[in-house]
């Protein structure tokens, strides 16, 4: 018979904790809990909700008769934690540490892995885990050189489903992941594109601070001379500078909306404005796809689109359009962000994966 393991998963964002229990492969439970502007205004830091989201999880669990005890591990969210290679890491002290401390800045998915370790100490025998943060950094060293000395390239991006929609390919065509080349595309309210030269991802558009294709609610690249022109013009804050690139850039900036479903009906019912910068945020996604076709220097399996936008036929039409030349091209919509950390943190339960140690 085979062996159960019991796992639970954490993944806090800004508003909402997401956890969800795995019996091996088979989600058992699921909740979102979700959190008020004026429950979290009291906590100054990310980090002082610890407490406030804990209990709730806890809460949580005992009202679904989940007992904590037959937890056999904790997987939390990855956080912004320093740049590290892919993999499931177990928390230890260092990474406590620098999860707390945000060495690459707060965001509320720091709390995953405090919250694993906290639950896990409270079962004799489980362990905490993370994965895949989105600061997993692979980039060749060629691929970090920006064009001056005080600037350099930074890996962040859709580490976790990016790799986890890889692995999945890799296993539906009968091959493993570490023998193919293969470009992903996340589409989601950020995009990122990664070249994955077995195994690694040797080069990725960061999805945050401004480069590659934009989303839903993030710039990418933007001309730089126009935008030293305005942070200059002393017409907007530090603050409202960041949010133009990320949170309130792209079709938020464009459009007023992120929501793609509905912009994408809106184009195809004769809004031609409409269409044309849904069109551009497509063309984009297919240029950065190019991008990386060069790095791999046009050995390439497979491009994979994944993300939500993905479900939008339209979208993957224009970009299929544009990169088939280079390989096939499948899509993979959606991301499960839950899933995907359940299947890390079973491969190591079950032996099949060693965790690697944060230093």
């Amino acid at each position: 018979m085979e062996k159960i393991y019991r796992i639970l998963v954490i993944n806090p964002g800004s508003t909402s904790t997401k956890i969800a229990v795995f019996d091996n492969e088979k989600e058992v439970f699921s909740r979102t809990l979700r959190h008020s502007t004026e429950e979290l205004q009291p906590y100054k830091q990310v980090a002082d909700q610890f407490g406030f989201r804990k209990q709730l999880i806890i809460d949580a669990l005992l009202e679904a008769n989940i007992d904590i005890q037959s937890l056999s591990a904790v997987i939390g969210r990855g956080g912004l934690v320093k740049p590290i290679p892919s993999g499931v890491y177990e928390v230890n002290e260092t990474l406590k540490h620098d999860l707390i401390h945000a060495p690459q800045g707060e965001h509320a998915s720091n709390l995953g892995g405090l919250l694993a370790a906290d639950i896990a100490a409270m079962v004799p025998g489980a362990k905490a885990y993370i994965a895949d943060p989105v600061v997993v950094d692979e980039l060749q060293d060629i691929a970090r050189i920006a064009g001056h000395e005080l600037f350099k390239r930074v890996s962040i991006f859709h580490a976790l489903n990016q790799k986890a929609v890889a692995r999945a390919y890799a296993r539906s065509v009968g091959k493993q992941y570490d023998d193919l080349n293969l470009i992903v595309a996340h589409l989601g309210g950020g995009i990122s594109v990664g070249a994955h030269r077995h195994g690694r991802v040797i080069d990725v558009s960061n999805a945050l601070d401004g480069e590659g294709p934009f989303s839903p609610e993030r710039s990418g690249a933007l001309p730089a001379k126009q935008l030293v022109d305005l942070c200059f013009s002393g017409r907007y804050t530090e603050r409202e500078v960041d949010r133009m690139i990320s949170g309130r850039g792209g079709l938020v900036s464009l459009t007023g909306s992120n929501n793609v479903k509905e912009l994408v009906e809106r184009g195809l019912n004769g809004d031609q404005k409409t269409l044309r910068i849904i069109e551009a945020m497509a063309y984009n996604v297919g240029k950065e796809v190019g991008c990386m076709a060069a790095v791999l220097h046009g050995n390439v399996n497979a491009i994979l689109i994944t993300g939500g936008i993905a479900y939008s036929a339209f979208i993957c039409d224009y970009i299929k359009a544009m990169v088939e030349f280079v390989a096939p091209v499948v899509v993979i919509p959606g991301e499960d962000e839950m899933q995907a950390l359940a299947d890390n943190a079973l491969e190591v339960l079950r032996g099949e994966r060693q965790p690697e140690v944060y230093k």
